[in-house]
């Protein structure tokens, strides 16, 4: 199977349990909103499961996606099984060890990590020892998500996909049958959260038992090759702190209601949250599968095929996520309203969550396309280059929320935050470039702007369906999905056609 095809069949399959699992999520968060809105309690815990998720980043996913699929696939390719999955334990023993000492240490500190990062917190005091306590409540959640994350790079890296991408469907699973059975109950949520935690993990058990893995503790803590997962990790890690900086910035910030109203921290999850769906069905699917292709192509066929797949990778991205984010910018509200405007989530919050969802998709291609060239590097062994980058971007978006966070409120840090990622996604290209030579850059923004156009026009089609005519949502969306299709054939868009066959060959 060519590399082309292999990319498409794995980020489908990601994809697919992607969709799953978003469809799952979306119901999670309707029943949040419908229970809580944009109330202490809500804020509350978006906080508080905001920190372990932001630790999972640092030292569970991204860092299976930096350090270990790499070097694992490396490892697969040119060595025996029984050195891969000697690796393998030592890899859990050392992941093990890590992440009970940080759980360990969020327990205690989690008070201090409250007031750092939602100071807005401390002026009212019920909110402040509610986050705390579930803060301290869910900091287990580190140590399962790192260990599924452990779990998902050993499997990625033998290029099994569907057990890893099914498991936030079961998270979320987990965090809907906990809310409802005890209605109106913010633990209720930070119990599924565990549970789910637990729950993804048993399931990639059996996958990994079925690929020849087998436990053993004194397989010890030293390895040649955690040494070399060590050195691609330490700049990863940076790369993650700035990235979390972000994350810790935007929320101490939204926390402050005086200047950016009432709700800001809710608003923005639930916006990022709309704002995050296509992004993660195609753009980190697209890049997840690509990862391992690019490794071996990196190591074995030369950088020629490496360009060809990243080339192939960024104009398929583009074709989805350009026309998602004219989309969404065009139906922010009713798409806010329809999924989350009943209980306690109420006109003003639907006001509040739609402008940022608005801004926010402003980059949404840009943020896709991030995700496939920070995969390049990595797989060039080049941790350190998207850190340097990142950490310039982290700089202008900070300069940017203190701008425009007064002028416009919540959507001033959700414009900020687009703005900054496009910077981002400029000079990853320029820098890639430099390093390996021509990125077949003519034919990328050739295909953007055909993209831009029939993506363009299929704005205006929806936005009078839905404003002047007063369609259905749905009903619109599919118009609009339709009109894209249709006019990305009249541009000559060839990864229409592209899609087009592939999904007939699926049919």
């Amino acid at each position: 199977m060519s590399s082309k095809k292999h990319i498409l069949k794995s980020a489908g399959i990601i994809g697919s349990a992607t969709v799953i699992s978003r469809i799952l999520g979306f119901v999670r968060d309707i029943i949040i909103a419908r229970f809580f809105g944009t109330t202490r309690y809500a804020q509350a815990f978006f906080v508080a499961f905001r920190i372990p998720n932001m630790l999972r980043d640092l030292i569970g996913e991204g860092a299976t996606n930096a350090a270990f699929v790499p070097v694992l696939s490396e490892y697969y390719a040119t060595k025996k099984k029984e050195e891969f999955w000697h690796l393998a334990n030592v890899l859990l023993n050392v992941v093990l060890i890590a992440l009970s000492a940080v759980t360990l240490l969020g327990v205690v500190f989690a008070p201090l990590i409250v007031r750092l990062i939602a100071p807005g917190f401390i002026a009212d005091p019920e909110k402040l020892n509610i986050t705390i306590y579930l803060t301290r409540f869910l900091f287990p959640y580190v140590l399962l998500v790192g260990l599924l994350a452990y779990s998902m790079g050993i499997l990625n890296s033998l290029k099994h996909f569907s057990a890893p991408a099914l498991a936030p469907a079961i998270l979320n699973l987990s965090i809907i049958i906990c809310a409802l059975l005890r209605k109106g109950s913010v633990m209720a949520l930070a119990i599924g959260v565990l549970a789910g935690g637990v729950a993804q993990l048993l399931v990639q058990v059996p996958v990994l038992r079925s690929r020849g893995f087998r436990f053993n503790f004194r397989s010890g803590l030293r390895h040649a090759a955690v040494k070399k997962i060590g050195v691609l990790l330490a700049p990863r890690i940076l790369g993650s702190c700035v990235y979390q900086i972000n994350i810790f910035v935007n929320t101490m910030l939204a926390s402050l209601a005086r200047i950016v109203g009432e709700g800001g921290v809710a608003a923005l999850y639930y916006a990022n949250r709309i704002f995050q769906f296509p992004l993660a069905i195609f753009g980190i699917a697209v890049a997840q599968a690509a990862l391992p292709t690019m490794s071996r192509e990196a190591l074995e066929s030369g950088l020629g095929k490496l360009k060809e797949t990243l080339s192939f990778s960024l104009r398929a991205v583009n074709f989805i996520m350009v026309p998602a984010s004219l989309g969404l910018m065009v139906l922010a509200r009713p798409i806010t309203a329809v999924l989350f405007e009943r209980g306690m989530f109420d006109s003003y919050s639907t006001s509040i969550t739609s402008h940022a969802l608005a801004f926010y998709s402003i980059g949404l291609f840009s943020y896709a396309g991030i995700k496939m060239l920070v995969s390049c590097f990595y797989s060039l062994k080049d941790t350190l280059t998207p850190v340097k980058i990142a950490s310039v971007s982290l700089i202008l978006n900070i300069v940017l929320n203190l701008i425009l966070m007064f002028p416009l409120k919540i959507s001033g840090l959700a414009l900020a935050t687009s703005i900054s990622g496009s910077f981002n996604f400029f000079m990853l290209f320029f820098m890639l470039r430099k390093k390996i030579g021509g990125l077949d850059g003519f034919k990328i923004l050739n295909s953007f702007l055909k993209a831009v156009a029939a993506g363009a026009f299929m704005a205006l089609v929806i936005y009078f369906c839905s404003f002047k005519i007063g369609l259905n949502l749905f009903v619109v969306i599919f118009i609009g999905v339709a009109s894209y299709v249709f006019l990305a054939f009249i541009f000559d868009v060839k990864e229409a056609k592209g899609f087009l066959k592939w999904a007939l060959r699926r049919s």
